[in-house]
């Protein structure tokens, strides 16, 4: 290990508190095995028990219509577009089943910014969901979209985000995070909610009682710094508010996008910005896996830099899918990937609760902290 940074792994995975100086010297180090026993640390420190967790959800994209316009993303269609659709309600609903059937308990439920729909058009979505099926967490609607509402309606965010908890909506994804510093935002997206706001959704909707999750897509145009100084947006905000139940990074898809020039960040590169942000994110309870982006080997190898969970089955991705980025991996193979890293998979809600029936075997506990430990001492 590298004597300088040294200190600063063991204050992190103690739980102390790194300033931002700090986090941007162990995200400019190359000493990848070092970042990641002590991210490990630092989880286990916060999940010392012997399980690791998924969940099963759809990611429904209800419209590719999109009034932004985002150098990164390869999804979205102008509203003029041939290609634009909106899904029909009937299709959108036949979705949601088939997730149910499937032993799923939410939808991710995220869109384009499209021009002409109001708040009344999302509630009535919201309420048509939860007729049919009540006892779905409707996980929906990313910051940038829940502005774009305020703007098409010309309400204030406080009343959008009561109508549309009162409509149905359970929680807020992070999507539209990218990196949350504006210089970022205003070189890679024109049209789209900047950092302050952004942040404030999810204030406001804390402040309502909501939880919601946090995201960072780098490799792209941003400098690490930018990195570090998005991790304390989010620390502060959760400082303030304790409303997120997770974090997730991922590395920016270049394929089909206008930005396809630039060169993609590896599994390095990934896993370094995963642990530092496990490191970093001390009050955050929860960092994800994204298997969505690396695939099986990395996205598994994640659980030993920082990640307690693999996020979702993912019965269906379309974005990311659309920059030439798709891997899949079946409910057993999560599972697999899980136990083969030393711990007991676990079903659990978005909220971090075990949905599951699972009793505890004898030996259990030993075994998870001996093969936890070899995991630990590979990375």
């Amino acid at each position: 290990m590298s004597s300088g940074i040294a200190p600063l792994l063991e204050k992190g995975a103690a739980g102390g508190r790194l300033t931002p100086a700090e986090g941007l010297r162990l995200l400019e180090s190359y000493d990848l095995p070092a970042l990641g026993q002590a991210a490990d640390a630092a989880a286990r420190r916060l999940h010392p028990e012997p399980f690791r967790t998924y969940n099963i959800d759809r990611n429904i994209n209800y419209t590719n219509a999109c009034t932004a316009v985002c150098d990164f993303c390869a999804f979205y269609r102008p509203p003029k577009h041939a290609e634009v659709y909106v899904l029909p309600r009937e299709e959108l609903l036949q979705k949601i089943e088939e997730t149910v059937a499937l032993g799923g308990d939410q939808i991710l439920m995220q869109g384009g910014l499209h021009p002409d729909f109001k708040i009344e058009w999302y509630e009535e979505l919201l309420r048509d969901i939860k007729a049919h099926f009540p006892r779905v967490n409707v996980h929906g609607f990313s910051p940038p979209e829940i502005h774009h509402f305020t703007k098409v309606s010309r309400l204030p965010l406080r009343e959008v985000l009561e109508r549309l908890k009162a409509a149905g909506l359970g929680s807020l994804p992070g999507g539209g995070g990218e990196i949350l510093v504006d210089r970022v935002r205003r070189e890679i997206t024109r049209g789209k909610v900047l950092t302050d706001d952004w942040l404030n959704v999810h204030r406001v909707w804390h402040e309502l009682g909501g939880r919601s999750t946090a995201t960072m897509m780098f490799g792209h145009v941003e400098t690490l710094a930018e990195r570090i100084e998005h991790l304390e947006r989010l620390r502060q905000l959760q400082d303030e508010t304790g409303g997120f139940t997770a974090y997730i990074c991922w590395t920016f898809q270049p394929e089909h996008t206008a930005l396809a020039h630039l060169l993609p960040a590896g599994a390095f590169e990934y896993l370094k910005t995963q642990a530092v942000s496990r490191l970093y994110l001390d009050n955050f309870a929860n960092v994800q896996s994204s298997w969505v982006t690396q695939g099986e080997k990395i996205g598994q190898l994640a659980l030993g830099f920082g990640a307690n969970d693999m996020g979702s089955l993912m019965i269906e991705e379309n974005v990311v899918a659309q920059a030439g980025t798709v891997h899949y991996l079946s409910l057993e193979t999560i599972r697999r990937v899980i136990r083969e890293a030393g711990y007991i998979p676990r079903q659990r809600n978005v909220f971090y609760e075990y949905i599951d029936e699972y009793e505890v075997s004898p030996g259990a506990e030993s075994s998870h902290n001996a093969a936890g430990g070899q995991l630990a001492a590979a990375t």
